[in-house]
């Protein structure tokens, strides 16, 4: 699942509904998984991890622990991980969560679809691309049948699998979907969207794979200043644009843009992800590369 931009409760208002709901577990637990999930958004990785464990705790208390209450605050809790680098814990929670999403709601349903997308969303962050690429696949398939290939969610699942579809040596069939995913969300959301901005982000990196290192600058750029715009400009998932950025200039011989790009990244990350997140090493190494000639590939 990817951040959504949409107009969401204020954290103060969360927090109030939190106090309100004190002795009703349906409600207290609804805004305070709202609330991990806001502050995740904002880029608060560390309050958003204690509280979703404990909201975890409460959910598996109140109505068990193969419930969908449950399985709600594992995803979510999932998400998290793979932003903050957590990665063997996310997919634990994605796979239990997906287990009793199946076994509550069948095989064919939203919530499964979500869960697939994210397994391969995570698989790709952990560059097993092979492993995830099926995960995204199955994302897609179900959610055509349920909501027609012009649906939003459809598009996204689709940006999604694209991602793996390149990773997986792919390219052609990957911009493929990237194009149809983006066509839709222009026509859906307008020209600003996060959607929008990841999209550009992909469509970059596979012209930047392909050695076509100023239109990648030029995607990168906009996925940027778009991403700043929606996001702010210190928030976490600013660094892998800016990464590839970085090592699109450094491919070029621009050196100083580079360290730029890279020092920003590192500044961005290191006081909210684990020390070995690959984005952040990714960027440290950049920067120590960023006065030599270097040719490594681009983040996606």
């Amino acid at each position: 699942m990817t951040p959504s931009l949409e107009s969401e409760p204020t954290e103060a208002a969360l927090k109030a509904a939190v106090a309100r709901h004190r002795n009703d577990p349906t409600g207290r637990l609804g805004a305070q998984l709202a609330l991990g999930h806001l502050w995740r958004e904002q880029g608060d990785y560390r309050r958003a991890g204690i509280l979703l464990a404990l909201t975890l705790g409460a959910a598996e208390h109140a109505y068990g622990p193969d419930s969908p209450e449950a399985a709600a605050v594992c995803n979510e809790w999932g998400v998290l991980g793979k932003y903050t680098g957590h990665f063997d814990r996310s997919q634990a929670l994605y796979l239990r969560a997906l287990a009793i999403c199946e076994n509550t709601y069948g095989s064919d349903h939203d919530t499964v679809a979500t869960l697939c997308h994210n397994l391969g969303g995570l698989a790709h962050t952990r560059g097993a691309h092979h492993e995830g690429e099926p995960w995204a696949a199955r994302s897609v398939r179900i959610r055509t049948r349920l909501h027609g290939p012009d649906h939003s969610l459809v598009a996204a699942d689709r940006a999604a699998w694209a991602a793996l579809l390149d990773g997986c040596g792919r390219p052609g069939d990957a911009e493929t979907q990237l194009r149809a995913a983006l066509t839709v969300f222009q026509r859906v959301h307008g020209a600003e969207h996060y959607e929008i901005a990841v999209t550009t982000h992909n469509l970059a990196a596979l012209q930047h794979r392909r050695g076509h290192h100023a239109a990648a600058i030029e995607g990168y750029t906009r996925a940027l200043a778009l991403k700043g715009r929606l996001l702010g400009d210190s928030h976490p998932d600013l660094a892998t644009t800016l990464v590839n950025l970085a090592t699109a200039h450094r491919q070029r011989g621009d050196l100083d843009q580079a360290a730029v790009h890279y020092a920003r990244a590192v500044a961005i990350l290191t006081p909210r992800v684990a020390s070995d997140h690959p984005t952040l090493s990714a960027a440290r190494e950049g920067l120590s590369l960023s006065r030599t000639e270097g040719t490594h590939g681009p983040l996606v």
